[in-house]
């Protein structure tokens, strides 16, 4: 925290040495464009003079074959030649000096007659790393906890009478869930920026992101952090002012802005996806993030915070996440099938292994819910304080459970489905015959 108050209060404090880089205006052609024939030429055009190195501009195919020529400065602009291209996908790193003497850097794609692929793939990008998943994870973690701790609140201990104490309690919860969300967020977002630069780190605070951010995944990305950003504003007012009507908007938003993952993952972008797949997602991340986290908030604040609503918010939790585990499980196999049409793909396919582990702990955590629902649930109105005080402890481990579910999840998401065969392949091969 010290850290970055010092970082805002060098920029507020020196502004004009933050504006000297140089910064990329446009360029020739656009990045993520499909064109008609290779161009003749790369152009860069930035917003100040600057000095070229070595190598500043690449136009790279498949295999790494360089076919820019030198560059040159002309003006603000860096120019550089290129030799007559294929068929194919081409990647165009660069860099330049600035003002400033600092190294600026970016990379974008292009294609001819096909269309170009997203900046994750360019050549020489790498692919995700544990660092990775772990970042993905935490912010699958705050999404669940903010999402659980309000739906907790509106939903579960609707009509019940919550001491202040637990109010204040459950709304930092949800706010603390909102700035995990934010920061694993921007980690997410520069993670998978510096795969596509491939930048130390030095130079990666200097590289051009804008390919990244015009990207599917960098369109989520701003959607989401502004509106976590105002799902948090909500969330302080409430605190506040001790009014749980601004967690009603609050609720609603972050359950729409979740689904941002779902507009720019497996489900939207490749083949076989259709806005059902999306629809799909989107209601599998909500309904896992509320009944996860609001499970956990309940076991962490509320069976601890006020023993007097336990069986209460037991019984209405109950019913709720049995429509929560029907959402999950339906949209869960839907978007299963359209990713692994055949069976044995679970196995062979590592896309299938880690669904598989996935699909192992969500059975646990069901197991363990319906001893909940059909053992625990019926013997709550004979129950002692040391019976309850046991299922506080029992909630706590499905908490657990439903924790490394979202681990496998986020490793899920960075992994490659297998590829779809063509929606005529039938039709060529009984043509074939």
């Amino acid at each position: 925290m010290r850290r970055a108050l010092l970082v805002a209060l060098a920029a507020l404090a020196f502004p004009a040495a933050a504006s000297a880089h140089a910064t990329l205006e446009s360029t020739t052609p656009h990045f993520g464009r499909e064109l008609q024939r290779g161009p003749a030429q790369i152009r860069l055009h930035f917003d100040q003079h600057v000095r070229i190195l070595p190598g500043a501009i690449k136009v790279l195919n498949g295999v790494g074959t360089n076919f820019a020529g030198r560059a040159r400065v002309e003006r603000t602009d860096v120019v550089a030649v290129v030799k007559p291209l294929k068929l194919g996908t081409y990647t165009v790193r660069w860099q330049a000096v600035s003002a400033d003497s600092h190294v600026v850097s970016g990379v974008w794609t292009f294609g001819v007659r096909v269309p170009a692929p997203s900046v994750n793939e360019a050549y020489g990008a790498g692919g995700p790393t544990t660092i990775e998943h772990v970042v993905r994870w935490i912010w699958f973690l705050g999404m669940a906890l903010t999402i659980g701790a309000l739906g907790l609140r509106l939903v579960v201990l609707r009509g019940l009478e919550v001491p202040l104490e637990l109010e204040r309690r459950i709304a930092v919860a949800a706010g603390l869930g909102a700035v995990v969300t934010l920061q694993a967020g921007i980690a997410a977002f520069s993670l998978r920026a510096e795969d596509a630069l491939q930048l130390p780190f030095g130079r990666f605070l200097y590289g051009d992101l804008s390919p990244m951010a015009s990207t599917r995944f960098g369109t989520a990305f701003v959607a989401m952090t502004l509106g976590f950003a105002l799902v948090l504003a909500l969330v302080y007012l409430s605190w506040l002012l001790d009014r749980v009507a601004y967690l009603v908007p609050a609720f609603v938003l972050s359950l729409g802005f979740v689904g941002g993952l779902s507009l720019s993952g497996h489900d939207a972008v490749d083949p076989g996806s259709s806005w059902l797949t999306e629809a799909a997602d989107w209601v599998h991340i909500g309904a896992a993030s509320l009944w996860i986290g609001g499970l956990a908030t309940m076991a962490g604040l509320l069976w601890t915070g006020a023993p007097q609503l336990r069986r209460a918010a037991f019984l209405n939790f109950s019913r709720l996440a049995t429509v929560l585990i029907a959402l999950v499980l339906g949209a869960g196999i839907y978007l299963s099938v359209v990713r692994l049409p055949h069976l044995h793909d679970l196995w062979t396919e590592g896309y299938g292994r880690v669904l598989l582990v996935k699909i192992g702990l969500v059975c646990l955590a069901l197991g363990w819910g319906a001893f909940h629902h059909f053992v625990v649930r019926p013997a709550l109105d004979r129950a002692d304080t040391g019976f309850l005080s046991r299922i506080g402890r029992s909630l706590i481990g499905e908490s657990l459970v439903g924790v490394a579910v979202l681990l496998v999840a986020a490793v899920l998401v960075d992994s490659k489905p297998p590829v779809q065969p063509p929606a005529n392949a039938g039709a060529v091969a009984t043509l074939g015959r």
